[in-house]
């Protein structure tokens, strides 16, 4: 079994795979202040709460958009598990081919999305991903990056609303019944829905007219990707996993296993 970890500003992603079955996944919030030693002791509750023999694990690999929590995981799995994990970080093998002004500047999270989208739905396609902050990335029909889009993350637009004003609460992000909302608790989820769910279909409309190519494909992941979803009707899949089946995909790439 191999431990995937996809490291992003608000969580940190695992997931377990038993060649290319999926074990087990779960997330835990991103703590700059943490050490590795509580990472640690986290990671193996966690494991054993579900039953996961720890020792059965036998290689790993790390994305990170976090560089200050590298050094941490990276001790941490090495004394926990005693596994020295693979990195994304250039020398690694993608097989992916990216023509933008600077690959390097290319975050971690959109290249392992890059590589899982290509292997499970082909080219061309367009990969949406609401995370911490909202990712177009852009593969033409010979499966080259050749872009994309960086918006603000809903909940990033939430907090900051909230965070901006006296007297609007902290609601949950759901669809409300309608767009004209009633009280202050709808007419905020009706801004944030609705809203992003506009912003999401007029920028996959002008990329699609920018491709010319009608057989474009368009797969959103990341925890908010149902509720947007759901609202328009531009995203052909949903798929909750897609970054961690590309850290797996590139572990095997990487790794001397047959």
């Amino acid at each position: 079994m191999i431990l995937c970890l996809d490291v992003g500003n608000t969580n940190i992603k695992y997931a377990i795979f038993d060649g290319d079955n999926l074990a087990l996944s779960f997330r835990v919030a991103t703590d700059l202040k943490k050490t590795s030693d509580e990472y640690g002791a986290q990671l193996l509750t966690i494991l054993s709460n579900n039953g996961v023999d720890a020792s059965a694990l036998h290689g790993g690999i790390i994305s990170s958009v976090v560089p200050q929590l590298d050094y941490t995981l990276e001790r941490m799995l090495v004394t926990y598990l005693g596994i020295k994990p693979l990195s994304l970080a250039p020398g690694l093998k993608t097989g992916l081919n990216i023509k933008v002004d600077n690959a390097r500047e290319v975050g971690a999270d959109r290249v392992v999305n890059n590589v899982a989208g290509l292997k499970k739905y082909g080219a061309p396609l367009i990969i949406i991903d609401f995370g911490t902050a909202t990712t177009f990335n852009v593969l033409d029909k010979d499966g080259v990056f050749i872009g994309g889009v960086i918006a603000p993350g809903i909940k990033g637009s939430l907090d900051s609303l909230v965070n901006g004003t006296a007297k609007l609460p902290r609601v949950e992000i759901e669809r409300p019944a309608s767009v004209i909302a009633k009280n202050t608790i709808t007419n905020m989820q009706a801004g944030i829905v609705f809203g992003f769910a506009g912003l999401v279909g007029y920028i996959v409309k002008k990329i699609k007219k920018e491709l010319k190519d009608p057989s474009v494909k368009t797969v959103a992941t990341g925890g908010f990707s149902e509720v947007i979803a759901k609202e328009i009707d531009c995203i052909d899949y949903v798929d909750k996993v897609l970054t961690l089946d590309g850290l797996k995909y590139l572990y095997y790439l990487n790794s001397t296993e047959v």
